[in-house]
C-alpha cells in the first residue's frame, strides 16, 4: 500500500471527507456474471441470533463479491503478466480512494481473510496484481511501505493450501523467497535479531509515541518522522515469522527439504527475539515495539498493540500458556479491540489518534479469530457480536470507528495543516467486510486448511444454539456443515451421515455433509 494509504493527494481528500467512490479503471475488462464467488448461506436456528448475526455474514459475501471486486487493467494491476481474464478482476481496498489501489496489504489480506476460499480465480489474481516482474525474477512490489510485503507471503501460502494449485505454488514461492531475501538485506538488525519497520497497521504517525511523532514534521506518513523506519514492531516481526515457517512449507512442498530447515531455523531465532526483547513477563502480554534510533534507542514501548497481540496468537509466536495471559489481560474498549492502547498524551476520548485508540475492525477480526484459535468462545463472542452491532448500527463496513461511542469515524491525526486534522472514516472497507468472514470461517467454523486436507476446529458459543454454513465450496466438493452445542471440543461428528473425523480429504468431490456436536468439557 502506498504511504499512508496514499500518502498526498489521497491522505488530503481523506481528511477533508471529499474523496469519491472509485472508479472501474479505464479499460478494465468487467466483471464477470456473479464475479466467480461462491455465497454460502449462514442460517442459526435461533432468529434473534440470525438477525444479529446471519445477516451480516450475507452483507459482507454482497460487499466483496459486488462493489469490491473491479475489473483489473492490465497496464495497472498486471505488472507480473500473471492475471487471468477471465475472470479478469481483481479485490479492491473499498470505497471513497481514488483509483488505481495497488495496495499490497490490502491484497493479501482479504484473499487471506475470504477471497482465496470463496472465489479463488479472483483471489490469485489480486495477489498476483501486487508483484513485479524483475530481471531477477518475481517479487512483490518494492514500495516505500516495505514491511507491508510480507504478509502478501502468508497469504500467498493460504491460497495454495486452500486451492492445491501447485503452479501457483511455484511462483509464490520464488516471489516469497526474493522478496523476504530483499527485506532481510535491507530492514534486519542483528543488534536485536529483529526486523525493523512501523507496525502492520500504523503507517499512520498518530500510531506512535512522541518521539518518533515530531510535531515539526507537517505529515501523517509514519516514514516522515524521525528514526521511525528504524522502529522494531510486535506485529510486524509477527508476521515476518509466520512469513518464514510459511516459506518453510511452501520449500517442503516443491521438495526443497534444506532450504525448507533454512528458513525454519531463521524463524526460531526471530521468535527467540521477539521473546527477547518484547514479552514482558510481569503483565503476562507483549510490549508493542522498540527504538531503535535517536534519544530513545533501545526503549520500550508497552503500550498494547491490537494487530500485534492477535498476530502473535495466530502464527505460533505465543504457546498455548501466553495465549491464555494474553487473552486474559488484554484491554477492551466499549466497541472492540483498538489499534494501540492507551492514548497517547496527545489524544484522548474527545480527540482519538486514527492509528491509536480506534477500532479498525481488520484488526478487532483478527483479535476475534485468535480467541477462537486459543479456545476461548467468550472473547470470540465479544468480538463477533461486537463487529456486527458497528456493522449493523453504521449501515455498512466502515474503515474505522470510535471505540468509545461506536460512531463511524475517522480519527485524529498530525498532518500536512500543521495541527491535528480530523480524518473520515471510508465506506465500504473490504477488510472490514473480510474481517467478518474470517470470524465466521475461521473462527466459528474452525476452517484449518493443510497440504492434504480441510479440518474443522470450530468454537461455537454456548448461547448461539444451532448453526449451518451450507453450499460452502471447497476444491471439488461443497460443503454442508452444521454445529450444535457449544464449546471447542468435538464430542461427536458425522459424515456423510456416518461417524468420522471433522476432516476433509482434498481429494474428495461432490456434496458432502458435515455435522459436529461441541461441549466445552473434555
Amino acid at each position: 500500500m502506498a504511504a499512508e494509504r496514499g500518502i498526498s493527494r489521497r491522505a488530503l481528500l481523506i481528511a477533508l471527507g471529499i474523496a469519491g467512490a472509485t472508479a472501474v479503471p479505464a479499460g478494465a475488462q468487467g466483471p464477470a456474471p456473479g464475479n466467480g464467488y461462491t455465497m454460502p448461506t449462514l442460517a442459526f436456528d435461533d432468529q434473534t441470533v440470525q438477525r444479529r448475526l446471519g445477516t451480516v455474514y450475507a452483507s459482507a459475501l454482497r460487499s466483496v463479491s459486488g462493489a469490491n471486486t473491479i475489473g483489473a487493467d492490465r497496464s495497472v494491476y498486471d505488472k507480473a503478466g500473471l492475471l487471468t481474464y477471465p475472470p479478469g478482476t481483481v479485490v479492491r481496498a473499498g470505497g471513497g480512494y481514488p483509483a488505481p489501489q495497488r495496495w499490497t496489504r490490502d491484497a493479501a489480506v482479504n484473499a487471506w481473510s475470504g477471497v482465496s476460499l470463496l472465489a479463488p480465480d479472483v483471489g490469485r489474481n489480486t495477489l498476483w496484481s501486487v508483484v513485479d516482474r524483475t530481471r531477477d525474477g518475481l517479487v512483490v512490489q518494492q514500495d516505500n511501505q516495505w514491511w507491508d510485503q510480507i504478509v502478501w507471503v502468508l497469504a500467498a501460502h493460504h491460497h495454495y493450501l486452500v486451492t492445491g494449485d501447485r503452479d501457483f505454488l511455484t511462483r509464490a514461492h520464488d516471489t516469497s523467497a526474493h522478496t523476504l531475501a530483499a527485506r532481510r538485506a535491507q530492514h534486519f538488525n542483528p543488534t536485536f535479531g529483529l526486523f525493523e519497520g512501523p507496525g502492520f497497521m500504523n503507517d499512520g504517525i498518530s500510531g506512535y509515541p512522541s518521539p518518533p511523532a515530531s510535531t515539526s514534521v507537517h505529515s501523517s506518513f509514519v516514514l516522515d518522522h524521525p528514526h521511525a523506519d528504524k522502529l522494531m514492531c510486535l506485529s510486524t516481526n509477527c508476521l515476518y515469522y509466520g512469513a518464514q515457517l510459511a516459506l518453510a512449507a511452501m520449500s517442503e512442498a516443491l521438495g526443497h527439504p534444506v532450504q525448507a530447515a533454512s528458513f525454519r531455523s531463521d524463524a526460531e531465532h526471530l521468535r527467540t527475539a521477539i521473546d527477547r526483547h518484547l514479552w514482558r513477563a510481569d503483565a503476562g502480554t507483549y510490549a508493542y515495539l522498540v527504538h531503535g534510533e535517536g534519544t530513545r534507542a533501545g526503549h520500550v514501548d508497552t503500550s498494547q498493540e491490537g494487530a500485534g497481540l492477535a498476530l502473535a496468537i495466530l502464527l505460533g509466536v505465543a504457546d498455548s500458556r501466553r495465549a491464555v495471559q494474553i487473552l486474559d489481560s488484554t484491554h477492551w474498549q466499549p466497541y472492540g479491540i483498538v489499534n494501540v492502547w492507551p492514548h497517547f498524551p496527545r489524544f484522548d476520548d474527545g480527540h482519538p489518534g486514527r492509528h491509536n485508540v480506534m477500532v479498525w475492525p481488520m484488526v478487532h477480526g483478527l483479535y476475534g479469530q485468535a480467541a477462537a484459535d486459543a479456545g476461548r468462545p467468550e472473547p470470540f463472542a465479544l468480538a463477533t457480536d461486537t463487529l456486527a452491532d458497528l456493522v449493523t448500527a453504521s449501515g455498512g463496513f466502515y474503515e474505522l470507528y470510535d471505540s468509545v461511542t461506536g460512531a463511524v469515524d475517522g480519527g485524529w491525526q498530525g498532518g500536512a495543516s500543521g495541527h491535528a486534522d480530523h480524518f473520515v472514516s471510508q465506506p465500504d472497507q473490504t477488510w472490514s467486510a473480510t474481517a467478518y468472514l474470517r470470524l465466521i470461517h475461521d473462527g466459528l467454523f474452525g476452517l484449518t486448511f493443510t497440504d492434504g486436507s480441510l479440518r474443522l476446529s470450530p468454537c461455537l458459543p454456548p448461547d448461539w444454539g444451532t448453526v449451518s454454513l451450507r453450499g460452502l465450496r471447497y476444491r471439488g466438493m461443497t460443503l454442508d456443515v452444521t454445529l450444535s452445542g457449544g464449546g471447542t471440543r468435538v464430542r461427536e461428528c458425522t459424515v456423510d451421515g456416518r461417524p468420522g473425523e471433522p476432516v476433509v480429504p482434498t481429494d474428495g468431490t461432490g456434496h458432502r455433509t458435515l455435522r459436529l456436536v461441541l461441549t466445552d468439557t473434555a
